[in-house]
C-alpha cells in the first residue's frame, strides 16, 4: 500500500492504551474520548479494561485496553497526535518503562511495516506483551501481524497471560 493511498481511503490502526498514575479508570475513557474527537480519527472498536502487572521498575499495576480506529492520517502524523494526547494527560517521560498517567502505543497501521528512528510498525514488542495482545485479540482477533504473518488470536496463545485480568465493570 502506498502512503498517499492510505490517506485517500482511510486505514485501520490499532492503538494500545495504558495508565498507572492518577485515576486510571477516568484517564483511559477520557483518552479514548479525546481520540474519538480528534479530526481524521474515527473510533471503530474498544476492548474492555484489564489490570496488568507493570513491566520494568517497581510500580503500581496498570490498566490497559486497545482501540481500533479508522484514520486518514499518515502513520507519523498519527503518532504525533498520540504523543500530544499523552502530554495533554500529563505524561512525563522520565525513565524507560516507568510509571505514567497515559501511554498510547501505535501497534498496527493496516498491514504496513515501518522501521525508522522515530517510528516502528508493528510495535516492536507487541508480540511479547500479554497486556497488549489480550485486549487486542478481543477486538481484532483475525488481524494479521505483518512481520510474523500470524493472526492476533494465535499470537496471544504464545505469551503468558496470567498477569492480565479483565475488569468486570469496564
Amino acid at each position: 500500500m502506498s502512503a498517499t493511498g492510505a490517506i485517500a481511503k482511510g486505514v485501520s490502526a490499532a492503538i494500545a492504551l495504558g495508565s498507572n498514575i492518577g485515576d486510571s479508570r477516568e484517564i483511559l475513557p477520557a483518552a479514548i474520548a479525546t481520540l474519538a474527537i480528534t479530526p481524521d480519527i474515527f473510533l471503530e472498536a474498544q476492548s474492555h479494561f484489564y489490570q496488568t502487572k507493570a513491566v520494568g521498575p517497581p510500580q503500581p499495576d496498570y490498566l490497559n485496553c486497545c482501540v481500533i480506529v479508522k484514520t486518514f492520517m499518515l502513520p507519523q502524523l498519527l503518532l504525533e497526535n498520540l504523543l500530544a494526547i499523552e502530554q495533554k494527560f500529563g505524561r512525563v517521560r522520565q525513565e524507560r518503562w516507568g510509571p505514567r498517567t497515559l501511554d498510547l502505543d501505535l501497534l498496527l497501521y493496516d498491514d504496513l511495516i515501518i522501521d525508522t528512528p522515530t517510528l516502528q510498525i508493528p510495535h516492536p514488542r507487541m508480540r511479547e506483551r500479554a497486556f497488549v495482545l489480550v485486549p487486542l485479540a478481543e477486538i481484532a482477533p483475525d488481524w494479521v501481524e505483518p512481520i510474523s504473518g500470524c493472526v492476533i488470536k494465535d499470537l496471544v496463545k504464545e505469551v503468558n497471560c496470567s498477569d492480565v485480568h479483565l475488569l468486570m465493570d469496564s
